[in-house]
């Protein structure tokens, strides 16, 4: 494994980092989730990125158990705060009671007394800017977050933001979009900003929800159990990139995958992480071979005439409007 500062900040972090978005406490059995998290510990992985929302609660909880015996300061712990997670109307967004009463919470689903990483799952624009980074300056203040970052935020709003902390001496470390070969509205604008400014990007989906593995074919049936059958959550994400033409053009990766002795899965993570302003790609796993499998993606160098040789690929499909970034 291999590590990376945060932006410019002085956390460094796994450059592969584990996720449990759509698994723990939802697709995935507690002990499946258990191994997997174990997996991850053996491969070298020390980030583990999370949600309050994520399976209403219960991935916190989960990821909780199975980091409880590990050295607390050798792990990086991210969550995040903003969609409902219970029945009131302040039950969501980023108001100053949410977010205070959230990060409690959090902290005590994850058995843990602070976060690395607190990030605002995204923007509300319900609630004035002011309050709710003045909401995270307290968070950070009383120790109960070391960073504070946000999840696909546009560039302006990435800018607005970046400056109130300033103003309130707390570090806005992080931007958490999607980003892969397939979709790439980051570049544009998100990613200069964020360079001018010090944020690193981590990114979900690296493999766009499993499309970039290959397991989907042009012309068959979805394949059983996958993502794209996934009732959760899953399907609705998935579904922009299961058009034929797409999964025709992933196919064609696989010679180029093979060249560079990698899995399609491994070459979309090496991939991302080519992007110098990326920090980390999110991996998420329902079996632990599965973690073992795509954390070889660390330390990868891909060579210029490959990465040309991809765009050549995908160039047709590929998503860039920046107007789509932090729409999701």
């Amino acid at each position: 494994m291999e590590f990376r500062h945060l932006g410019r900040s002085g956390l460094m972090i796994s450059e592969i980092a584990y996720g449990n978005w759509l698994t723990h406490g939802s697709q995935v059995e507690e002990d499946a989730a258990l191994a997997c998290v174990r997996a991850a510990l053996d491969a070298g992985i020390t980030t583990f990125d999370t949600a309050d929302v994520y399976a209403q609660t219960r991935a916190e909880s989960v990821l909780g158990r199975a980091l409880k015996d590990e050295r607390r300061e050798g792990l990086e712990i991210f969550t995040k705060v903003y969609f409902p997670t219970g029945p009131g109307a302040n039950d969501r967004g980023l108001g100053r009671k949410h977010i205070m009463e959230s990060i409690d919470n959090s902290l005590r689903r994850l058995q843990t007394d602070y976060v690395d990483l607190y990030q605002a799952h995204r923007y509300d624009a319900s609630v004035p800017l002011e309050e709710t980074m003045e909401a995270f300056a307290d968070v950070v203040h009383s120790g109960r977050a070391l960073y504070i970052g946000v999840s696909e935020w546009t560039a302006d709003q990435i800018r607005e933001g970046h400056a109130l902390a300033r103003e309130l001496h707390f570090p806005l470390v992080s931007s958490q979009p999607q980003y892969s070969m397939l979709w790439r509205v980051i570049e544009d604008e998100i990613v200069p900003t964020c360079e001018e400014l010090g944020l690193g990007q981590i990114v979900w989906s690296p493999i766009a929800q499993g499309v970039l593995t290959g397991k989907y074919a042009p012309g068959a049936p979805l394949p059983a159990g996958s993502r794209a059958t996934d009732d959760k959550g899953g399907a609705t994400f998935v579904g922009r990139f299961l058009q034929d033409e797409v999964l025709e053009r992933v196919q064609r990766l696989r010679p180029l995958a093979d060249q560079a002795g990698l899995s399609l899965a491994q070459l979309a993570v090496a991939w991302v992480l080519q992007n110098p302003n990326v920090s980390a790609a999110i991996i998420g796993a329902s079996r632990p071979e599965q973690v073992t499998e795509n954390v070889k993606a660390a330390g990868i160098k891909l060579d210029a005439d490959l990465m040309e040789a991809v765009d050549g690929v995908l160039d047709p499909v590929v998503e860039r409007d920046p107007a789509k970034a932090g729409r999701v």
